[in-house]
């Protein structure tokens, strides 16, 4: 069966392949429905048409209920728990509704017993499906000499039948599974990500600090133990660990600034890796390499809070990503489909605190939408 890990239900490529898992098992209801529906035809008593008809109808909705617990993922395992009692309660009811139906001439609850069996491998593990398959056709075989029926054809219409079902059932929600784990997967590389950023910005800041706090420290303990001998050289050493915090907190406001070197490129391959393991087709021509580092820098940022935006805020197929250059500016454009209206715009607080930092270097940011496309385009000013 598939996971029970919570899915994003905004995930447009998982809810289709879910919607056509889905369509592809309802067929096997509507046989469910259909072929005993034959035996109806067959049998001259309403009264048994009638309860015939009620019991095939409430069999079909418990099984629909059942299929539609086994690729929702999302849906709390009680209710789990109640579409497979339901289907339990509803499968030993149709034995007096369905099976004097169109006796001897039609094997009616066969069929119903075919799909039961075909159901069992999304119910239950392996020990209790063969248990299930033979409790099955124990009871096949009993409505057939309990109606006078061929034994034989009840138990082949059963087993062959409920056998195929059970084989391609089970193929297709395996094959959902495989989806989900896969998606799974990719929310995990994405994770993963992120932390391997955050890790490198911690080994940034420090090694920033760890010389500068070492030093400090050292400085700050010979001050104290010179204090009550040499008051005039404690006081300058006092002078020097003050110079030390402050060129520390220089380095730290400029690291977490990123006024450090950022390799553009690196950048750029970073984001596109992230929004491939997540399953965006990422389109990104190679940077110019004359980008100078004051503006990489303010590129870098904004193309950081773009891949977060394409992640967040859109159900996208595709990101393209594009930096030129253009006389004395640098021009960076980041378009990806899928955008709906709780995206991103000018006025959201992160593309706004990155329009404010652009415009104090003279750059410029500018965001459109069109249909499903959002497009963020950046200039940054260059010396010629």
């Amino acid at each position: 069966m598939a996971s029970e890990a919570v899915i994003p239900r905004a995930d447009r490529r998982l809810r289709r392949a879910r919607q056509a898992t889905l369509l592809s098992l309802a067929t096997g209801v509507w046989a469910t429905v259909l072929l005993p529906a034959v035996g109806l035809t067959r049998e001259a008593d309403t009264g048994r048409v009638a309860l015939g008809a009620v019991g095939i109808c409430a069999f079909a909705a418990a099984q629909t209920a059942v299929l539609y617990a086994a690729v929702t993922p999302w849906l709390a395992q009680r209710w789990r728990r109640r579409a497979q009692v339901g289907l339990a309660v509803v499968a030993a009811l149709t034995v007096p509704l369905v099976a004097p139906v169109a006796a001897g001439a039609w094997p009616t609850w066969a069929w119903i017993g075919a799909a039961l069996m075909g159901m069992a491998p999304l119910l239950v593990g392996l020990p209790a499906a063969v248990a299930v398959t033979v409790g099955t056709l124990l009871v096949s075989a009993g409505v057939a000499w309990w109606t006078d029926g061929s034994v034989g054809r009840y138990l082949a219409v059963t087993g062959g039948i409920g056998a195929a079902v059970a084989a391609v059932n089970w193929l297709q929600v395996w094959f959902w599974g495989l989806l989900v784990e896969a998606r799974q997967g990719q929310a995990a590389q994405a994770q993963l990500a992120a932390a391997e950023e955050r890790l490198r910005f911690a080994r940034d800041v420090h090694d920033v600090l760890g010389h500068s706090l070492t030093v400090i420290a050292l400085k700050a303990e010979l001050a104290a133990r010179l204090a009550p001998v040499d008051a005039e050289r404690a006081g300058r050493e006092a002078a020097e660990v003050q110079r030390l915090a402050a060129s520390a907190l220089t380095e730290v406001r400029e690291t977490v600034r990123g006024y450090r070197a950022v390799d553009l490129g690196e950048q750029v391959a970073a984001v596109a890796g992230v929004l491939r393991s997540c399953g965006v087709r990422c389109s990104v021509p190679t940077p110019p390499a004359e980008v100078p580092q004051p503006a990489a820098t303010e590129l870098a940022a904004v193309l950081r809070e773009a891949g977060t935006n394409v992640l967040r805020h859109s159900q996208a197929d595709w990101c393209r990503i594009r930096i030129e250059r253009e006389g004395n500016a640098i021009r960076m454009t980041v378009a990806n489909d899928g955008a709906d209206d709780r995206g991103p715009d000018e006025h959201s607080h992160g593309l706004r605190g990155l329009a404010d930092r652009l415009a104090a270097v003279g750059g410029e940011l500018r965001v459109r939408r069109q249909d499903a496309v959002f497009t963020l385009e950046v200039t940054v000013p260059v010396p010629s």
